[in-house]
């Protein structure tokens, strides 16, 4: 397995989709030896409403090296994709597949785009949006884990200090604006502790045991994978809780034949906000239950990256995980990790983090 993203920046104003999917579909090709004749198939991860017009992957095939190819698009976070392209090669109908997953939301209004997801009847009508959910879950999470709000400052604190460090990731250096960090978005939320929308692309090349051994003596393998979707109404789902999360965990933990969680060394997690990202490592097992913040502090390396928070490309940011913990385990220039040889990866989709995708890698040591 091989990949390679864009940087993530809010806002790519002179280039456009096909610019940064070319540059990411280039960049996993590189060094591997493999052309793009040798892919058998491309998946991609995109959304029409963000594109700004339907079927928009047709616009795309040529940069993505999809003519004359089997293309399919999944309408959700890229990790989807990839379960989707291992299920191919798993099941012998191909060898290489390529996946690519990319959003330009500065190009869109994101409010609507979460909020069109919602069921328009009894939930669109009363203002309920990404914010004003992500506030819900806060106010519910924070008082039965006996935290206030500024506790979360550590969590979007250390995203930020972690992303600068990220020469993918346009961030100079940690937000000094007093309002950022201090002025309520969506009560208690503060604007530091929802997630930036960015844009960027992201492509994965993945292929069989007989061409990866080929291609590269230290491959990164693909051990387990799961997925899960919550109830849609939010006043049906746990309030404090993640169970999807839970049972996509459940199901790649299985599959890898992983019996403790906490044995990875390095784990790569999406979430729309602080409180989204410290319930999602509760719910994978790394921490506690109302206890995420342990988990920082764990064996288990957590968001290296600077996670979803300084950069969340819609539709990507799960693809975007992958990449960069499975870069760690190859030990690429500029994500050295000596040392490091499983991960695990988290990828969310759907209104206030409804849908959950756990992939786990492991490297020979």
């Amino acid at each position: 397995m091989n990949s390679a993203q864009t940087v993530l920046t809010p806002a790519w104003s002179d280039r456009q989709h096909v610019d940064l999917i070319s540059e990411a579909v280039d960049g996993a090709l590189k060094g591997t030896g493999l052309r793009i004749e040798d892919v058998d198939f491309v998946i991609d991860s995109g959304s029409d409403f963000l594109d700004g017009r339907s079927i928009s992957n047709c616009g795309f095939l040529g940069a993505m090296g999809a003519h004359h190819k089997e293309e399919s698009r999944v309408e959700e976070d890229g990790l989807w994709s990839l379960s989707y392209a291992h299920d191919k090669i798993a099941g012998g109908s191909a060898k290489v597949g390529l996946v690519i997953a990319y959003s330009k939301p500065s190009e869109s209004d994101v409010r609507n785009f979460w909020t069109g997801l919602l069921e328009p009847f009894l939930q669109r009508p009363v203002g309920l949006d990404q914010f004003s959910a992500a506030g819900l879950y806060a106010q519910r999470y924070l008082a039965t884990a006996g935290l206030k709000v500024d506790d979360l400052s550590a969590v979007s604190r250390r995203a930020w200090e972690l992303a600068v460090a990220n020469p993918y990731v346009d961030v100079a250096e940690v937000p000094t604006d007093q309002a950022f960090w201090n002025d309520a978005v969506s009560t208690p939320l503060r604007a530091s502790d929802l997630a930036r929308p960015v844009d960027g692309a992201v492509a994965v090349l993945l292929a069989g045991a007989d061409v990866a051994d080929q291609v590269t003596s230290t491959p990164v393998w693909l051990t387990g994978l799961g997925s899960a979707i919550d109830q849609h109404f939010l006043a049906a789902r746990e309030p404090d809780t993640l169970p999807a999360c839970e049972a996509a965990a459940r199901t790649a933990l299985r599959m890898a034949g992983v019996d403790d969680v906490r044995s990875f060394d390095l784990a790569e997690v999406s979430a729309t906000s602080t409180v989204g990202e410290l319930m999602v490592l509760e719910a994978l097992g790394l921490a506690d239950p109302h206890r995420g913040l342990d988990a920082y502090a764990g064996a288990t390396a957590v968001n290296q990256s600077g996670g979803a928070l300084p950069a969340d490309v819609i539709m990507a940011t799960g693809l975007v995980r992958l990449h960069e913990a499975a870069s760690r385990l190859a030990n690429r220039t500029g994500y050295e990790s000596p040392g490091a040889t499983s991960a695990l990866v988290h990828g969310t989709g759907g209104f206030a983090m409804q849908n959950h995708c756990v992939v786990t890698m492991e490297v020979a040591s």
